[in-house]
């Protein structure tokens, strides 16, 4: 089994208006920025292999974080939401009601218009799970709320139609068991809060 901590990016201004990012480039704001510099990290993660989605968010938060060199891994980029990137969820639920009641009852399958649903995600992690379990290298991944949801869902059978079994709290590492082939399993939610 190979140890994988996947930590949310930062604040951005549009977390903090409550907006669907997906994949637009959304940076952290200045509040973002300070409160990321004041996570405290487990001493271990900084012996570990350290990767970030290449959306800017994650980069920065891996860049403040990690204090060393950190690769970029595309497959963690975030869920593409697409013609809802940029709204709110409340607005989309009382402009579209009983449409968009029935698409996020569908769990996994949820798919906005143009976008991707959460087991699509889980289809473009598996190649790079079963690297990470070759590798055999404990690591950290910088990533985004959506990409931790289908990690999530694939490593409990949660099938995203109810709530999680557990809240995914930020700012917080969530740690996966990865197993050979990439199979991932659960070790802890919310293991280290870093304020």
């Amino acid at each position: 089994m190979t140890l994988l901590a996947v930590i949310r990016h930062g604040p951005t201004a549009w977390n903090r208006e409550r907006r669907l990012q997906g994949r637009r480039d959304i940076p952290l704001d200045a509040e973002g920025v300070a409160e990321v510099a004041g996570w405290k990290l487990p001493p271990a993660f900084s012996s570990f292999d350290w990767v970030a989605s290449p959306l800017v968010r994650a980069r920065r938060t891996a860049a403040l974080l990690a204090g060393g060199a950190v690769g970029l891994a595309p497959v963690l980029i975030e869920m593409d939401w697409g013609g809802w990137e940029g709204r709110r969820l409340a607005e989309l639920r009382a402009e579209l009601g009983p449409e968009m009641a029935a698409n996020e009852a569908r769990g996994l399958d949820l798919l906005p218009p143009g976008g991707e649903s959460p087991r699509m995600v889980q289809r473009r992690l598996a190649p790079w799970l079963a690297e990470v379990a070759r590798r055999d290298r404990p690591t950290v991944a910088v990533a985004h709320r959506g990409v931790l949801r289908a990690l999530y869902a694939a490593a409990t059978g949660w099938d995203m139609a109810a709530p999680p079994p557990r809240a995914l709290s930020s700012p917080a590492a969530h740690l996966f068991d990865i197993a050979a082939g990439g199979r991932p399993r659960l070790r802890g939610l919310d293991v280290q809060a870093f304020r």
